[in-house]
């Protein structure tokens, strides 16, 4: 028996799809995605290598201008030290103050690896070290202008000191001319020389004679003339008698020695007589000199020196003439 149903026509299996194109495009896409990446932070890592570069140049610059700092510090404290004694003595009293400074300084600057932070603290320093160096600059300035003004009152008061001894100089030259004029003024004057020759009787009594065989003495007498500029007191007479053949007549009795004289220096005198002598009054001298030996024949001269100089002279002669003066 034919069947009325269509006959079922034979069925074709579906084809299975292909996913590996998808794969492979996912991993192309990770593939470039991790080479992007790769590329990516490699390029990081050079801008930050770069960074790095840059910065390590600037600290390294930095270090260098903080070096260049310091050695510029020093060079002008040396400078200043080494041409003024005087800062050098105060440096020398601060040593230890400066001394932790430029330690602290060299070795932040001497790192291998300075940090900003310690370059940073060693300007601090050395602007300190700087603030130093001026101040001791000012000092310099300071102690400079009191040693000008040493120098100037030191020229100014040598000048005075020489105005000084000039004038002293010349005061004491009028003092001393002055002086002269007073001392030679001073000097007594002597007038109305007499001079007599005395015979000694046994009975005592005084005879005038003008024979040397009689003679026992010689009595001297004259006026000291009145002087105004003269002090009233005691003064010494020195008297020079010269015997007939000019030799002073020199006796122990009559205290006999050597004084000196203004003009002629030393010189032997007979006899010294000391007055008492008022000032602006003459006064009258006698005295008598007497000679151990006898009186030779010939002219006897009598000197009177005061204050140096020969106030006066008288003489007698005993052979045969009488008296003169």
């Amino acid at each position: 028996m034919t069947s009325n149903y269509p006959s079922a026509a034979p069925q074709t299996p579906e084809p299975k799809k292909d996913n590996r194109g998808l794969i492979y495009g996912v991993l192309i896409a990770a593939l470039l995605g991790t080479w992007g990446y790769i590329i990516f932070d490699k390029s990081k890592t050079k801008d930050v290598i770069e960074q790095k570069d840059v910065q390590y140049a600037q600290l390294d610059s930095s270090k260098n201008t903080v070096q260049r700092e310091y050695e510029d510090a020093l060079l002008r404290l040396d400078a200043m030290t080494s041409t003024n004694s005087h800062l050098d003595s105060l440096v020398k009293t601060k040593n230890t103050e400066l001394d932790a400074m430029k330690s602290r300084i060299k070795g932040l600057v001497g790192k291998q690896n300075a940090t900003a932070a310690d370059l940073s603290e060693a300007r601090k320093l050395i602007s300190e070290l700087n603030t130093t160096v001026d101040g001791y600059k000012k000092q310099i300035e300071t102690l400079q202008a009191e040693n000008q003004q040493l120098n100037q009152d030191k020229t100014q008061l040598t000048q005075q000191k020489a105005e000084l001894e000039t004038n002293l100089s010349t005061t004491q030259a009028e003092k001393k001319a002055a002086d002269d004029k007073i001392d030679i003024g001073s000097t007594l004057h002597a007038s109305n020389f007499q001079i007599t020759a005395i015979n000694m009787k046994n009975n005592g009594k005084e005879k005038p004679t003008v024979t040397a065989k009689r003679a026992d003495k010689l009595r001297v007498s004259f006026d000291l003339d009145e002087n105004r500029i003269t002090n009233s007191g005691p003064k010494d007479l020195y008297v020079i008698v010269t015997d007939p053949a000019g030799k002073v007549v020199s006796e122990q009795g009559l205290s006999s020695g050597n004084f000196s004289t203004r003009e002629d220096g030393q010189k032997q005198y007979t006899n010294k007589v000391s007055v008492d002598y008022t000032q602006g009054k003459s006064k009258n001298v006698s005295f008598d000199l007497n000679n151990t030996d006898k009186y030779v024949p010939g002219a006897y001269k009598v000197e009177v020196y005061q204050n140096g100089f020969k106030i006066g002279n008288g003489g007698v002669n005993l052979k045969k003439g009488g008296l003169f003066s």
